[in-house]
């Protein structure tokens, strides 16, 4: 599957393990991306949508409010000092883009595993290492995900080369 732009819309209606009464989060919502076509094709489900800017939840309240969508919640925090989430919740979480901004990413993936149901799926959408694109330095490798993602016990199922800048993994809990 190869796309051009990076295209969420597109790359979720290609999952088939996704089905409407599931229960998502979206770690780094922003202004929702991610977290609207999600909530569309979760139709009977939920979606947490989580970002550490008060300004990017509003504006994705505004567009929720615009396209009458109920079914995402808001979460303001910072996924490193945890996420207010019961263990075993969700049956999906979606990281795109910004692994390379968080200091801890060990206690993110500890907090994904914690939330994440028995079965459950975690989707990373990540830079690829492409001159002048992206987050150069700090940018994370497929490899890089894949050791901290075994330390907890999170088995790659899928490896998905997005476009000339992104890839994605998806793994299973």
């Amino acid at each position: 599957m190869i796309l051009d732009f990076l295209n969420p819309k597109q790359i979720i209606e290609n999952l088939s393990f996704l089905k409407p009464q599931m229960t998502a989060l979206d770690i780094g919502s922003g202004s929702g991306g991610w977290t609207i076509p999600l909530a569309k094709k979760l139709e009977n489900g939920k979606v947490y949508a989580l970002d550490i800017k008060e300004e990017a939840l509003s504006a994705l309240r505004s567009k929720l409010d615009g396209e009458k969508i109920g079914n995402v919640e808001l979460l303001l925090a910072d996924v490193e000092k945890g996420v207010k989430i019961a263990d075993n919740r969700v049956d999906f979480i979606i990281l795109s883009n910004i692994l390379f901004l968080l200091n801890d990413k060990k206690k993110v993936f500890e907090e994904i595993k914690r939330i994440l149901k028995p079965e459950g799926y975690l989707l990373i959408v990540d830079w690829k290492k492409v001159d002048n694109i992206g987050p150069q330095i700090k940018a994370i490798s497929k490899e890089e995900i894949k050791e901290i993602a075994n330390e907890f016990n999170l088995e790659l199922e899928e490896e998905l080369d997005l476009n000339n800048y992104h890839f994605a993994l998806i793994f299973r809990k």
